[in-house]
Order: structure tokens, then sequence, then C-alpha cells
């Protein structure tokens, strides 16, 4: 016979390997404070609508604007304030989940296509304030690039310099027809520290959005250490409603939810963040909404060969559009940006040099094929790339789920303990190990589910609790393999107690390892072919496979050698479960007289 391994003379370690497995996951779970899973819709209630798109052609949509609708929609429910909302692709339909929501304030949600509206900025400065520092920027003369004090950030450079033959460097961004005339006057105090705004994304010479200052043709006075703590510091006030004034000093555009999804009222003014929460933006209200954009495409120059965005109104937008640039062209930056805001932030925010009449525009700068093409879909679109249809929406009260998750908790309870009563009976002492590795199986599968719901954002719903059920009875087969080759063992009278064990568990996981394999393969294969709940119910029954295979090589196997040197069951205790009346064979001192 083989020697031993050393997990089988030392299964002490085997079964401390598994309990620092528990102690690691129970800290986690304490550490977080997370003892309770989080729910799926159909246990914790809320709405399930799913998105269907339709296309011109009835042809697939393509990934790219699949993952795009997936991004706008999550911002837009995540920036209402709700919290574990999911939305997420299964194949070409779209499945958004929002707990303790209602039917109408889900379809409300998902269903509203935020408009594309263009805004005069009449304030901007860096997403948080900077510190307060002495300045150093000393008066510069007339027509040189204005000096910028030690508040100011070192990204207000811009990221190309304007071809203006005056040298000034150039402003953030600018929206041109034709061509570019001389920079607008602006004021020279730099109190406002500047940031790039999606750098690399830029408008006309510049970072996209970018709220950088301009050349100024007259000496720049020298800024206070008090004018850097505010943020308006330098900045004309006058038209803007007090209390935006203070929400703007207070907003903190680093913050994870810093307004995405919002809809904003065309009417009145607000306060937003850019969408990559570089810079906040205090802008007037609505001159020219999305649906008056008949077009927009990316593009190359033909004169220079970088990517613009050519834009395209209707006729009352362009006359809107011709209107807006012919008033704000000529005041002082930043006033003379005109901010494109989408779902509540703000995409790109161009200074105007000229007034732009013909219902034609073109965003140009520092653009890659993929940002032009993005800000371009962002323009045409309104929203959403692509339409989509309510295939389906279903609803699920908080108390119907809590129905449904007691109905769960019970038939799973019931179903243990059918099966523990089935092994004391049939295996008697045997049973006990069952029993245990039952009771091992059950607490590792619930520590697993509540570290996954907590930390890979796993939600517990029917179809788990349905398939965790089920697998009872399938790891409940592992031991029974394992019982049944330790009898045949010892139904052969040549073997102790101790030998047969090892003996059976060599030939026994074989059995064990092939049948878990099997069902793990068709789980895996059921879970990315089926979609919903048939899906949750292969994701359990593959999660109980793993969780079999580590319960009867780290906990039964173990426990099983340590009590085969318990004389009760070596010798056969009528008990034990391994008596030889049980095991249809004589006693070894029936055996002894016999052979006498």
């Amino acid at each position: 016979m083989a020697p031993p391994t050393s997990s089988q003379s030392k299964p002490g370690r085997t079964l401390l390997l598994l309990l620092a497995l528990i102690l690691v996951m129970g800290a986690t779970v304490a550490l977080q404070k997370a003892f309770v899973p989080k729910f799926g819709l159909d246990l914790a209630g809320g709405t399930t609508v799913t998105l269907t798109p339709v296309t011109a052609n009835g042809k697939s949509p393509s990934q790219e604007s699949l993952d795009r609708a997936v991004t706008i929609i999550r911002q837009r429910v995540n920036g209402t304030g709700i919290s574990d909302a999911q939305v997420a692709k299964s194949n070409d339909n779209i499945v958004i989940q929002i707990p303790g929501a209602g039917r109408d304030e889900a379809l409300r949600l998902v269903s509203t296509t935020a408009e594309l509206r263009m805004r005069q900025v009449l304030a901007v400065a860096a997403a948080k304030a900077p510190p307060a520092q002495v300045p150093t920027a000393a008066p510069t003369p007339s027509g040189s690039a204005a000096a910028t004090p030690a508040a100011t950030s070192k990204e207000s450079t811009p990221a190309r310099e304007s071809a203006a033959p005056n040298g000034n460097a150039s402003p953030a961004g600018r929206a041109l027809s034709k061509a570019l005339t001389a920079p607008s006057p602006e004021p020279s105090t730099s109190t406002r520290a500047t940031t790039h705004h999606r750098a690399g994304a830029g408008t006309a010479r510049g970072a996209r959005a970018k709220a950088s200052p301009s050349a100024a043709p007259s000496p720049t006075p020298t800024a206070s250490p008090e004018d850097n703590s505010d943020p308006l510091a330098g900045q004309d006030t006058s038209g803007i409603d007090p209390a935006l004034l203070a929400e703007f000093r207070k907003i903190d555009c680093t913050a994870k939810n810093r307004g995405q999804g919002a809809i904003d009222d065309p009417n009145k003014q607000i306060v937003a963040c850019s969408d990559d929460g570089s810079a906040r933006y205090i802008l007037d209200k609505a001159a020219v909404q999305g649906t008056e954009i008949s077009g927009a495409q990316a593009g190359t120059d033909p004169t220079t060969g970088e990517w613009i965005v050519q834009v395209d109104f209707k006729s009352k937008g362009a006359t809107l559009f011709a209107d807006i640039t012919r008033r704000i062209t000529s005041l002082p930056a930043p006033r003379n940006q005109l901010a494109n805001v989408l779902d509540g932030v703000v995409i790109v925010a161009p200074t105007i040099e000229e007034a732009i009449p013909g219902g034609s525009a073109r965003i140009s700068g520092s653009f890659t094929q993929k940002t032009a093409t993005e800000l371009a879909d962002q323009l045409k679109y309104g929203a959403l790339p692509l339409k989509f249809q309510q295939s389906s929406v279903v609803s699920v009260s908080s108390t119907l789920g809590q129905d449904q998750l007691n109905g769960g908790l019970i038939s799973g309870a019931l179903g243990l303990i059918v099966v523990m009563i089935y092994l004391l009976l049939y295996y008697r002492g045997l049973g006990l190990i069952g029993i245990a590795s039952l009771c091992v199986a059950t607490v590792f599968t619930y520590l697993t589910v509540d570290v996954l719901s907590h930390n890979a954002g796993f939600r517990l719903s029917l179809p788990h609790i349905i398939g965790l059920v089920v697998s009872i009875g399938i790891t409940a087969d592992s031991f029974i393999v394992y019982f049944e080759r330790i009898r045949d063992e010892i139904k052969e009278g040549h073997r102790t107690l101790r030998s047969a064990v090892e003996v059976a568990w060599r030939r026994a996981r074989r059995t064990i390892l092939v049948a878990d394999a099997v069902m793990f393969i068709a789980a895996v294969v059921l879970f990315f072919l089926a979609v919903g709940d048939v899906a949750g119910f292969a994701f359990a029954m593959g999660l109980t496979t793993l969780v079999d295979i580590v319960v009867v090589f780290l906990f039964t196997k173990p426990l099983m050698s340590l009590v085969a040197r318990l004389r009760f069951f070596s010798k056969g205790h009528k008990l034990s479960g391994l008596d030889a009346e049980r095991m249809g064979r004589t006693s070894p001192a029936e055996q002894t007289l016999q052979e006498a």
C-alpha cells in the first residue's frame, strides 16, 4: 500500500487551513459590517426595465454604442441619488434594475432623453478652490500673454498656441465658422485657477472646455491673497442669482456624484460641473436646445489635418445660434464662452470669437478621432446613441419581496433538515460527519455570498436561493459517494478502518471530481447562454459546486481520518454505521470462532 501523504497523516493541518479561510471571510464581513448580503429586486422590491435597441436597418447595434448608452443611463440613474442601481448589457438589450423604485419613477428615469442645451458661461473656476498663496505675477506690457499668479494651475497652458497674427496666447476653445479673429478682450486678473477639461479633446487650438485666461492687452494687476480664496474673485457676477453664487462656492466637482444625470431647467440659470470633474460653471438660461441641431459629424480639416466636429442647425436653431454668438463674442471671458450641457454636466465650452450665422459651426482643436466622434455623437443624439423600446417592465413591491425571501429561507431550511434526518437514519454515526459537513458548507456558502455581495456587485435573488436549495442534495451526494466507498473497503474484511478511509478516498475523489466537473460545466454553459432568472440559478449551482469541492477536500476527508482513530468507529459500534450487521459481514470475533 502506498505510504500516506502529509495531508493523510496530518489531517489537522487541512482542517486548520479551512478554518483560516472561514476566519478570513468572517473578518472581512465583520470589518465591513456587512452581515447580510444585498438582495436583488425580487427580494428587496423595485423595478426592472429591459430596453431593446431599435436600429434603422434592423441589424444588431454596435457594442460601442451599447456601451455608451449603458454609461449614460447609469449616470442618469445614479445622478438622482438612487444607490445600488444596476445597469448592464444582456446580449443586445440593456437591463436596468432600480431597487426601491416604483414603476412610474423607474420609467421616468430611463425613458427620458436628456436634451443638449447651449448656455452662456457666466463664471468658471477650478473644481476646488486652490489654497491661498502670495502671487508673484508682475504687470505685463500690452500685447503679451498675461502672467499667471501662483494660484494658477500648471495645467493652464493651452494645448497649442493660436495662429493669430498678434501672437497672443489663444483662448481655451473657439467655435469657428470660416476664419479666426483676434482674441476677445478679457479681464486680466487671473485669480481663478485654470484647469484642463478633458485635455487633448479640445476646441480651437486649446484643451476641450478648458477655462484658461486669454491674452490681455492691458497690464495685469496683482491679486491679493484674499482673492485666491474666492473662486469668483475678479469675475463679473452681475445678473447672477445670489443663491447660485453661494452654490457655486460650495459645490465640489471632484465628488463622484457631481450632477450627472440631472435634468436641468432650460429657463433657469444653473451651476454645473465639467464631465471630467475638473471645472465648475455658472451658466445662463439655455440659448439653444439640442432639438435644434440637425446633425453633427466628426472629420479632419483638409488644411491642417486635425480632427474637427462640424455642427449643423435647423432653421430656428441657426437663428438662435447666430444671435447668441453675436451677443457674446465681444464680451470678456468667460462670458464669451458657450457651454454645451448634457445630462447635467458640461461636455464642452468653446470661446466664441465671432458671430456665426449660416446654421453651421465648426469645433476644432486637439481632438483625437475617438474624442471627436464621441462629441459628435453627443451633439447629434442628445443623450442616447440609440433609440430604445421597452421590451419588459417588472415591478416587485417590498412586501412581496420579503415574502419571497421568507419562503426561500424556509424551503432551504426544510431541505437541509430532511437531508440531515436521512443521513442519521441511514448512516447513523457516519451521518453526523455528513451533517457537520453540510453545516460547514452552509457557513462557507453564506460567507462567500456575503463577501461577493458587498465587494463584487453580486445580489442574492430568488433564483439564487432556489439553486442553493437544490445544491444541498448535490453536496450530500459527495459525502454519500465517499461513505459508500469506505463501506465497500470494510466489507472486504481485509482492511482496518484507518486504511479503508485512505484507500476509499483515493477511489472516491476521482468520482467526486468528475461529477462536480460535469455539474460545473453545465452551470457555466447555462450561465452564459441564458439570461435573467435562469442565469441566476446557474450561478448558484456553479458556486455551490466549488464549495462542495472545498468542503469535501478540506473538511469531510480530514475529519473522517480523525474519527477513524476513535474506538467507537474503528471497532464497529452498533450506532457507528460501520457495524458488522449493517456491513453484511461477520464480526472479527465470529470470524475467529469459525476458523477454530
